[in-house]
């Protein structure tokens, strides 16, 4: 397989001073599950934003299926942002208009900026709208206001609304982080569905081990922005785990 994403030597350092990514070597195969480990402030949410340039990198190399994201702008950056879905931990929905608008917005990549204030959605536009929340079950909510929806809910919009976009990789920034567990392994499943029937690429940034074990197939750890642990799911055993997390430490388990 090859590899669909990759950086080298990646930093990033805030106008704060905060050097939130050191050196940062990553390569992401095509049709991997990649979780992310770390602490709150290890870097994994920089890194997240730093791959679909929603923040610039300060050094380095960023490539996501051939394509250079550092120099990209305008256009090329518009097309490299179209294959890159984004699911955020506070699901960046807009609440009081429905479902299906919310998830009929993940076109908007698809034309400019200028066009965008008078673009109009065309039947195959809803058409396919309509399929991809009956793919995160929420076809019979399509005309309900997002305010009225549960957080799964809402975050699973949020899924559908990146898949308006075809994209070939899915970025998911803490997205169950705000969720109870019952809700956060349904969230989960849909993505693992996404990553095993359509051969997505999936790099999704978690604090639940559980979690990683059940979908994921490749685990990369941080701290203090840089990668501690690279390996497999059954490879992270609870040392590791508290190297990465602390000595005082401990797995939830999420079943």
């Amino acid at each position: 397989m090859k590899n669909i994403i990759e950086t080298r030597d990646l930093h990033k350092v805030y106008a704060s001073g905060i050097h939130a990514l050191k050196g940062i070597n990553l390569e992401v195969k095509e049709g991997e599950f990649c979780i992310l480990l770390g602490l709150s402030g290890s870097g994994k949410s920089t890194l997240l934003r730093c791959l679909n340039k929603l923040i610039d990198s300060t050094s380095g190399e960023i490539n996501i299926d051939g394509e250079n994201v550092v120099t990209a702008s305008g256009y090329t950056l518009r097309r490299i942002r179209r294959q890159i879905g984004m699911i955020f931990q506070q699901f960046n929905l807009i609440k009081n208009v429905t479902a299906l608008t919310n998830v009929l917005s993940g076109k908007l990549g698809y034309v400019s900026l200028g066009h965008s204030l008078t673009f109009s959605y065309h039947k195959e536009d809803i058409d396919a709208a309509h399929e991809n929340l009956k793919r995160v079950g929420l076809l019979n909510f399509a005309n309900k206001k997002v305010k009225n929806l549960s957080g799964g809910q809402q975050q699973r919009v949020a899924i559908a609304r990146a898949l308006m976009q075809d994209p070939k990789v899915i970025l998911a920034d803490e997205p169950v982080a705000s969720l109870d567990p019952a809700t956060a392994d349904t969230v989960m499943k849909y993505l693992g569905e996404l990553n095993r029937k359509d051969n997505m690429t999936v790099i999704c940034s978690l604090h639940f081990l559980s979690l990683a074990r059940k979908y994921g197939t490749r685990v990369v750890a941080l701290k203090d922005g840089k990668i501690v642990f690279e390996g497999s799911p059954k490879e992270l055993d609870e040392r590791k785990f508290k190297e990465i997390y602390g000595e005082d430490a401990e797995e939830v388990e999420i079943r």
